[in-house]
């Protein structure tokens, strides 16, 4: 029995020696890990990042898609107040279960992608930091399939909260996940699912690109102080949480233009299928659609695309709505209708949000790296 265990754990060995070596080009110095390797840790490490500070991502997504709604201004008022009107489950941790069906998948393939990008960049003599900057952008890209989809998902049972909400009229209504899918295809048509693509892109693209880019900056900088390449954790913790705060902030104007696309309704919206709220509802998610109606123009031609993806909630006296405006032309409008705070709205949140998941994210996956490298190396043996 010892001897057919032992053959077996060889076999396993060389079939796992075999299939890295098909994955995984040589790096800049002929090392690194397999890529496999990075596709698992990015995979795990990212549904840790994003479920870890899930809550936190529904208060940021509350505060841009009702920025009128006084209640909801502060980040730890908002907190609060969706936990005492809605729970966890369904209030603060509303849309937990698409945002986990696409982060698992979404961020393996972005790392896998990021590291063969970048591993190809720097063998053909690319500097390091465009190099970075090149690898994050198809990196995301190359995900986005993924996770887009998800966010239109999330985005939406985020807004609504628990079913039948009495505390928030958000204008959706679904049980569930599952739900949600089925009403969105059968009511909108799949496309809906896609709403937004080009405004997550536009955040998400430059985000990537400059979270990767000051994490391998930050890092190396901290392993020439430490003068070794094993970081500590508090070391790992802080390079994470410097590069994913940052770039958080840097890109939090791109991140309200998408939510806003995600989360607005059109004028020709039909009549919302929720149910009547209690009158604790907030007044500025309960304002006519009549905002400066020549910003209403559709993204798309045909009636059910003019539909899909946009949100009964409506633009509130004061909030711009964003429609087939090209990113500067957005940014101008929002500028123009609510200032700074307008283009910044949500920006505590998110400055938390990205720093601890960004921190948590980069921690777990260089450690369940070291973690796979370390059992190759003892299966070699």
């Amino acid at each position: 029995m010892v001897g057919s265990a032992s053959a077996q754990d060889v076999s396993v060995g060389k079939s796992i020696h075999v299939f890295s070596a098909l994955v995984t080009p040589p790096g800049q110095d002929g090392h690194g890990p397999p890529l496999i390797y990075n596709f698992i840790a990015g995979g795990l490490g990212g549904m840790m990042g994003d479920g870890s500070m899930h809550s936190l991502d529904t208060v940021k997504t509350r505060q841009q898609g009702a920025p009128n709604a006084v209640k909801y201004h502060g980040m730890l008022r908002a907190y609060s107040t969706i936990f005492r009107e809605e729970g966890i489950r369904k209030g603060l941790y509303g849309g937990f279960v698409p945002a986990m069906l696409g982060s698992l998948p979404g961020t393996s393939i972005f790392f896998f992608t990021y590291e063969f990008t970048k591993r190809q960049l720097l063998q053909l003599g690319a500097p390091e930091t465009p190099a970075y900057l090149a690898s994050g952008f198809i990196g995301d890209f190359a995900a986005s399939f993924i996770y887009v989809p998800s966010e239109v998902l999330k985005t939406r049972l985020q807004l609504q909260g628990r079913y039948n909400n009495p505390h928030f009229q958000s204008g959706y209504n679904y049980k569930g996940t599952f739900d949600a899918i089925k009403t969105i295809i059968r009511q909108e048509g799949w496309p809906t699912l896609f709403f937004g693509y080009k405004a997550t892109l536009v955040r998400d693209l430059p985000f990537s690109a400059l979270q990767l880019a000051f994490y391998e900056r930050f890092r190396s900088a901290a392993q020439a102080l430490e003068g070794t390449e094993n970081l500590g954790y508090w070391e790992e913790l802080l390079t994470g949480a410097a590069a994913g705060g940052i770039s958080g902030v840097m890109t939090t104007p791109l991140d309200v233009i998408k939510t806003r696309i995600q989360t607005q309704s059109d004028a020709q919206q039909q009549p919302s299928q929720h149910p009547p709220h209690s009158d604790k509802a907030p007044t500025g998610a309960q304002s006519a659609h009549n905002l400066n109606s020549t910003q209403s123009k559709s993204m798309h031609t045909s009636t059910k695309a003019q539909m899909s993806g946009a949100s009964p909630i409506s633009a509130s006296p004061g909030v711009a709505r964003i429609g087939s405006e090209s990113t500067m032309q957005a940014l101008t409008m929002i500028y123009r209708s609510e200032g700074i705070r307008g283009l910044f709205a949500g920006v505590g949140p998110r400055f938390v949000w990205t720093s601890i998941q960004s921190s948590i994210m980069l921690f777990a996956y260089q450690n369940i790296l070291k973690a796979l490298t370390g059992i190759d190396e003892e299966i070699s043996f």
